[in-house]
């Protein structure tokens, strides 16, 4: 079971929102830390650029570390003592702690069914086993990371049972790093067996491990150890080992991965009978994808190149190799090629392009589960291997549909939820035809039945349509006076779908409307969509979320005055220029772990990795495009910003922390009349692995902040489910 690597823009953020009421000159801030200008200049291509906190980078310089201290030290006087942060810390531990069980990441053996629990207020979700979803009196922990370690800090990447189910692969890293070691279990004692494979994950290109067929060892990515490679590229050059049990990590053999590019990223996937491996290379995070196979006798076979646009695939119980191809085919098409000769040249067509846009798909022994694509929401649709569709599962309305699960002969596991209903794990039983919730549902008190969620559309500057989902209470009236909080992400082809976060009552129950802008970037309309937001078009993102602001204000639904906008990571650098692009559309702005200087962006590890959907400094024709909205180049003296807050962690593997700090020191100096606050966490990365208890301190600063800056006087108690 692997989390998406890219998802957490598109999905953990969307639960670290948050509000409170009151005006945010009652706090009396401690000084704006001082931060001396060392100018560094650099000529790209004929331009001449000043960088004056380039010092602010080096993480390891105690000057630096004193400085973010300070500026820590400066927001927490701000944010501490905002009115009413008592009863929001409140109503945050509330929603965050209430009694309930929620199950994600599924994977099936035979006769056991393993899953991640979240149950707070446990810090970490865990690994537990059963016989089936609608057996929980057979639940069992494997392991809970909460044991190893009671602060919270230690988390699981990924993990894969064998098999035959008797032994688990656990990845674990600590701080919110993502750098991961594997560890082994035995399922039915929950004992580690001592072996620990080193460097298989990490924030760079992720991690991955695939067992063979009888459990006696298992395939996994490696990073460079010790003085393999120079320092700088520890977290590049992913390459495939095998290690065998019983024997030294050393004596692993490699498998695959030499001649690949500096910034793949391997993902691997075993047959249900472990006969058969699959590796899935990612050439960065711009949408690139290769295929190469492994037969029962050793040779890796490469199926499908960069250039192919086969962007997924999967391995049926069928002998076959299903690939989902863009290839003139921008919605997708799903192809079948045989395993005894994997070619891409054999490929026959099973789903051809249509309408909806393929997200992703699940072959099982007759049938082919594609989950479509429309415009944000999903589709679950059937087919036969002849392509033939079948009847369609219902689900939700204006919902999403993940973690397709395949069980015996037809049957499936999938998870279904939407912004207003929890959610809940599904088996459909392919003799019947019939869909059965199970045992295994978010169990969250937290009612959303008062709330009513629509689709609208908002036009962009070159006159595309732009999808909205707004959500608010059923009743609420609605005017220039309603607090509005904007939600967007627009990147690496990733779609922002419907998702359950009972955090949203906090803002809700103060008579806000809460709204997501499926923008260009993302994948929500299929490639083009994406491709219309990346490389030298990344200007579309910015255009499409401006368009979604100037929609509600012209709409009525709020004004700018009482409009808050949020994202993170790839959604901050969305901040990040949307903030110095238009300063005054708007009334406040939250950003986690943004990206705001795109000139320096590839020089950080992952950074390498963003070339392939950012572009680079060292292209002619890329640099005129980066450096046109880069955020940190675009801050102008004298302008008159709206409040800010930026979040980052000092252990984030994915988004440099430095990219805060110099966002942070440019505004403070542009305009010391502006709240900019800086809260950096020292016991988180990039969201991914962080504690509950980090989690809900975010929430408390978010909301109070926003609400603070809105004006909005928080009620404690309202609309309290």
């Amino acid at each position: 079971m692997h989390f998406p690597r890219k998802l957490v823009g598109a999905l953990t953020l969307l639960s670290l929102v948050a509000a409170e009421a009151v005006v945010s000159s009652a706090a009396e801030p401690a000084p704006i830390p001082v931060t001396p200008k060392i100018p560094v200049v650099e000529v790209y291509h004929g331009v001449k650029v000043t960088d004056d906190y380039r010092w602010l980078e080096d993480g390891s310089d105690p000057a630096v570390r004193q400085w973010s201290e300070a500026e820590n030290a400066h927001a927490r006087a701000m944010l501490d003592h905002l009115p009413s942060i008592g009863d929001i810390r409140g109503r945050v531990a509330e929603l965050e702690t209430a009694p309930y069980v929620n199950y994600g990441g599924l994977e099936s053996r035979p006769g056991m069914l393993f899953a991640m629990k979240l149950q707070p207020p446990k810090q970490q979700p865990f690994l537990v086993v059963m016989k089936s979803a609608d057996d929980l009196s057979s639940e069992r922990v494997v392991l809970d990371p909460n044991e190893l370690d009671p602060g919270g800090t230690t988390a699981i990447d990924f993990y894969v049972p064998s098999r035959d189910g008797r032994l688990v692969a656990v990845s674990l890293s600590h701080g919110g790093s993502e750098s991961g070691d594997a560890h082994l279990y035995e399922t039915a004692t929950g004992r580690e067996t001592g072996e620990v494979i080193p460097r298989v994950n990490g924030g760079t290109a992720g991690g991955s491990v695939a067992w063979n067929e009888d459990g006696t060892g298992f395939f996994y990515t490696r990073y460079p150890r010790g003085t393999e490679r120079p320092p700088d590229d520890l977290g590049f050059y992913q390459e495939v080992y095998f290690h065998r049990l019983g024997t030294k990590t050393e004596e692993d053999r490699y498998e695959l991965g030499r001649g690949f590019p500096k910034i793949a990223e391997i993902a691997l996937e075993a047959s249900e009978d472990g006969r058969i491996i699959l590796a899935k290379v990612a050439n960065g995070d711009g949408g690139e994808f290769a295929h190469y196979v492994r037969s029962t006798g050793g040779q890796w076979t490469q199926v499908t190149r960069f250039e192919d646009q086969v962007v997924q695939a999967a391995l049926g119980p069928d002998q076959g190799l299903y690939l989902l191809s863009r290839a003139a085919a921008p919605h997708g098409k799903l192809l079948r090629v045989p395993l005894t000769a994997p070619e891409l040249a054999r490929a026959v067509t099973v789903v051809p392009p249509g309408d909806g846009v393929i997200d992703a798909f699940l072959p099982t022994a007759a049938r082919v589960f594609v989950i479509e694509q429309a415009g944000g929401p999903s589709e679950l649709k059937v087919f036969n291997h002849a392509g033939t569709a079948l009847p369609s599962v219902s689900i939700l309305p204006v919902s999403s549909v993940t973690g397709l699960t395949r069980l015996a002969g037809d049957d499936i596991l999938y998870n279904n939820a939407s912004y207003v209903r929890p959610s809940a794990w599904y088996r459909f039983d392919a003799q019947t035809a019939t869909i059965h919730r199970t045992a295994l549902r978010n169990t969250n008190p937290v009612s959303f039945d008062d709330c009513e969620v629509s689709r609208e559309f908002a036009v962009s500057k070159d006159g595309t349509r732009i999808p909205l989902t707004v959500i608010r209470p059923k009743g609420l009236k609605i005017d220039r006076a309603t607090p509005a909080l904007l939600y967007a992400y627009g990147g690496y082809g990733v779609s922002v779908t419907p998702g359950f976060a009972a955090i949203r009552r906090i803002w809700l129950d103060q008579g806000g409307i809460w709204v997501v802008a499926n923008i260009r970037g993302g994948g929500e309309y299929g490639e083009e969509w994406h491709r219309a937001g990346n490389l030298t078009k990344k200007h579309n993102v910015f255009d499409d979320f401006t368009a979604a602001m100037e929609y509600l204000v012209a709409k009525g639904y709020t004004s700018r005055d009482r409009l808050a906008i949020m994202g993170g990571s790839n959604g901050g650098l969305l901040m990040g220029a949307v903030y110095t692009q238009h300063p005054d559309r708007f009334k406040v702005c939250v950003s986690f772990v943004g990206i705001y200087d795109m000139l320096r962006v590839e020089l950080s590890p992952n950074g390498a990795f963003n070339v392939t959907e950012f572009g680079t400094v060292k292209d002619p024709t890329q640099f005129p495009a980066l450096y046109a909205y880069s955020p940190y180049h675009h801050v102008v003296d004298g302008t008159r910003y709206p409040p800010v807050l930026f979040l980052t962690g000092a252990n984030d593997p994915r988004v440099e922390p430095w990219q805060s700090r110099k966002m942070t020191a440019r505004l403070q100096a542009a305009d010391p009349r502006a709240t900019v606050l800086l809260r950096t966490s020292t016991n988180a990365g990039h969201g991914i692995g962080s504690s509950l208890r980090e989690r809900m301190e975010e929430d408390v600063d978010v909301y109070a902040f926003l609400f603070a800056e809105l004006g909005v006087t928080f009620k404690r108690g309202a609309s309290v489910p």
